[in-house]
């Protein structure tokens, strides 16, 4: 069904004629920057928002199981026959097979009917919130051709249409010639106005615009064959009372063997001014675009035995973290919308080799949606702050892990010194699990430092076990119940606090706390001893104990024996007796890796028919989802844990397992995965008929984990300051591998080889000169830098 490129920076998927919908799910691009966005399918089919993708629409969300339906759609028209088709495989095919090339920043839909050869290119502006459909037009006829493009988008200025449509109002802009809609009873959007506009270069004055999308599909129409189009021009209706549309019609000559481009804008009123019109400017754009995200993805390039490795690391991991997890938050399958406090610090976590001024600004940002009494929003929708305030207990925790990866990894402890206010909201009541308000700005304000000196103190609530209590979910949401009376425990959340703990004493410190760190250290080892006594189930950790003291993750549980997360965190944070991780590990391998079936299980068995009612995860069916399915984040922590043991087989096992691109490489695996092949999904079934079916893809946060996964669990490249640390978990038979790594404006060429250097053991030489230890110190010299890291002997 198609392939990458082969420089990797494009995924390319064809269609023969009358195949227009090649692929088993819609296989989607998400296209945006921090103010719009856009997520388009190999169809063509799209949505765009502006801001926030749940709250303030342009056009509708289809999300529609078995279909891929689209209010945005581009009509090319031969204006001597009356023929038209999209230059997409929807909503309106043309004779041909289409092309579609998904990109880093852009897709691109190519295409040829009736000796017109079409060329779509879909892209935001770097900055501006501008999308540009630039349409090139060849015809390759022998004759000349009068034809007509048309653009469409279906209002929406909301987040439903059956909601917003009766506020929607139309106009023209009598100068531009613009198109331009409102909704004033918008709360939060009131006072913005969309544009849509087309520009050509040389544009006629014969161009005919409507705003009533009845007027163009016509009673009970449909996009795959607009009543407009069976018509000559367009009647100019704007205003309100209509069912509200913007549609742009542009006609043109065109000679043989000539090409003609058409722009379409979709942007923001008072963005207009911010991007010239016409096709060079549109083309300026792109290549700002193209520019951005070649230095951003650039930053770290590997060269592997791995193929699927590279193109995953050299590109989409980092891509999809930042356009579709940061910026978008919104994917095919999920139109968010919102900021998750723990999901965006996470992803921006993975961003520190490349970006790492946009973890500092996200820290700074979720420090901010922070209540005085140290507990966090959820969840809230930007721009005014209307979000979730609960009983989580994990939430405010990644506050401070997100705060000490930047610090230490960047040097830059003076971010914790920031001054950043709280916002203040009533408590959660004892008997509610959340509740979804606007909170006030406070008053109060502190430094980040002191943010999550809150945070942290704030989770030091423990149970009659010594373990962390678990509210209404820890990191798994779906397990709201377990902890919901205020006594239940998680063990999974011992882990973490102790990690969390540990990490931030150092960080204390360096901010000349000795008081507070000599709390963390005396706290991290009470905890490490309630692990020990209370956390082991015999063979590997439990998972959590219920409000009367009942154990969940357990071997004497009839479901849910064993938690797949537990026993990674025990590695990760090495909380865990050194015996009882390897331990746990095995188990893990035996009791939820599914070779077979090429996926990682959450938790076995799945929640069914027992009396155990963790929360609404037992909602799920069995085998999907947090319930017994693949959830790739912890696939991906039993990986880094393998990898943390030095167990190089296993750890690299679970990259082949869970890497997408392996789901992808056969008919027969295109067949049972159905979703993109290359970007990260955040769930696989496990259960049949749909076992190793993937779940929602783009919008889930093990982008982000996997990129970490491959380049520092795996590939061994670890920074702290300005120091980068080597400490490869390489497969038995590579014999090494090379790197490019940019700091600054200087450029590390680095070759990582397998075994002993020359002179026997473990070497690392930066421009020929052995270092002490394997570690070098970066600089911005602006120069190049050769090393060569001789690793040892090589694994057994």
């Amino acid at each position: 069904l198609g392939g990458f490129a082969a420089d990797g920076r494009e995924y390319v998927i064809s269609a023969s004629a009358g195949d227009h919908m090649p692929t088993p799910a819609p296989w989607c691009n998400v296209i945006a920057n921090e103010r719009i966005g856009s997520v388009v399918s190999e169809s063509g089919s799209a949505y765009t928002w502006f801001g926030n993708a749940h709250e303030f629409r342009a056009t509708p969300w289809a999300n529609d199981p078995v279909s891929d339906g689209s209010g945005e759609a581009i009509f090319l028209r031969d204006e001597e026959t009356g023929h038209f088709w999209s230059p997409t495989a929807l909503p309106c095919p043309g004779g041909g097979g289409y092309r579609t090339r998904h990109g880093f920043g852009y897709s691109v839909f190519e295409h040829e009917h009736d000796s017109i050869a079409t060329e779509l290119t879909l892209y935001v502006d770097l900055q501006a919130a501008i999308r540009y459909s630039v349409l090139k037009v060849q015809n390759r006829s022998t004759h000349t051709r009068r034809l007509s493009a048309t653009g469409y988008v279906e209002w929406v200025l909301g987040d439903l249409r059956a909601k917003s449509a009766m506020h929607v109002v139309t106009a023209i802009d009598p100068e531009s010639g613009a198109l331009s809609a409102r909704n004033a009873y918008s709360t939060e959007y009131g006072d913005r106005a969309l544009f849509f506009d087309a520009d050509d270069a040389t544009r006629e004055p014969v161009v005919t615009v409507t705003g009533d999308r009845n007027e163009f599909i016509g009673r009970n129409g449909g996009l795959g064959d607009p009543a407009a189009l069976h018509r000559t021009m367009l009647s100019n209706k704007v205003g309100a009372g209509l069912d509200p549309c913007g549609a742009i019609q542009v006609p043109f000559h065109l000679v043989a063997g000539a090409q003609r481009t058409v722009v379409f804008r979709l942007g923001l009123i008072g963005d207009a001014a911010q991007a010239t019109r016409g096709v060079e400017a549109a083309q300026r754009a792109l290549e700002v675009v193209r520019d951005y995200w070649r230095e951003t993805l650039g930053a770290v390039q590997v060269d592997t035995p791995d193929p699927a490795l590279n193109l995953l690391t050299n590109g989409w991991l980092l891509y999809q973290t930042l356009a579709c997890r940061i910026w978008g938050r919104s994917g095919f399958y999920q139109s968010g919308g919102a900021f998750g406090f723990r999901d965006q610090l996470q992803d921006a976590m993975a961003m520190v080799h490349a970006r790492p001024e946009l973890l500092r600004k996200q820290v700074l940002l979720c420090a901010a949606r922070q209540f005085p009494q140290g507990d966090v929003q959820h969840w809230w929708h930007p721009p005014g702050g209307r979000g979730v305030r609960t009983h989580c207990s994990d939430d405010y925790l990644w506050l401070a892990q997100a705060a000490c990866r930047y610090v230490l990894c960047s040097g830059d402890i003076g971010v914790m010194h920031e001054p950043v206010a709280f916002i203040e909201g009533r408590p959660v009541s004892p008997a509610d699990d959340s509740y979804f308000d606007l909170p006030a700005p406070s008053l109060e304000s502190a430094t980040l430092y002191q943010h999550c000196v809150r945070a942290i103190a704030h989770g030091l609530r423990f149970g009659e076990h010594g373990l962390p209590l678990m509210g209404s979910g820890d990191w798994n949401d779906g397990m709201n119940l377990v902890g919901f009376g205020g006594k239940g425990e998680s063990v999974w959340l011992a882990f973490f606090l102790y990690d969390t703990l540990q990490r931030f004493q150092v960080v204390a410190r360096l901010m000349d706390d000795g008081v507070f760190a000599q709390r963390c250290a005396e706290q991290a080892a009470a905890l490490s001893m309630s692990i020990d006594r209370h956390g082991w189930d015999g063979s590997w950790y439990r998972r959590a104990f219920f409000d009367d003291g009942t154990p969940l993750g357990s071997s004497a549980n009839a479901e849910c024996q064993i938690d797949s997360i537990a026993q990674s965190w025990s590695v990760l944070s090495s909380a865990g007796d050194a015996t009882r991780q390897r331990l746990a590990m095995n188990a893990l391998d035996q009791r939820l890796v599914k070779r077979d079936a090429a996926l990682i299980q959450l938790l076995d068995p799945p929640f069914d028919q027992s009396a155990l009612n963790p929360g609404y995860i037992k909602g799920y069916v069995p085998g999907v989802r947090e319930n017994g399915g693949q959830y790739t984040h912890a696939a991906i922590w039993a990986g880094m844990a393998f990898a943390a043991l030095g167990d190089s087989a296993r750890a690299w096992g679970v990259f082949d397992l869970i890497n997408p691109i392996h789901h992808g490489d056969s008919a027969h695996a295109v067949a049972t995965y159905r979703v993109e092949p290359y970007v990260m999904a955040a769930d696989v079934y496990a259960v049949a008929p749909h076992t190793g079916r993937g779940g929602w893809t783009w919008y889930t946060g093990s982008a982000g984990w996997m990129y970490r996964l491959a380049l520092e669990s795996l590939l061994g490249v670890r920074r702290e300051g300005n120091r980068l640390h080597f400490e490869p978990c390489l497969p038995v038979a590579w014999p090494g591998y090379s790197l490019q790594y940019r700091n600054g404006a200087a450029l590390y060429r680095i070759s990582v080889i397998q075994g002993a250097a020359p002179g026997g053991g473990p070497q690392l030489l930066l421009d020929g000169v052995a270092q002490s230890g394997m570690v070098i110190v970066l600089s911005e010299d602006q120069l190049e830098h050769s090393v060569q890291v001789h690793t040892g002997s090589a694994p057994t």
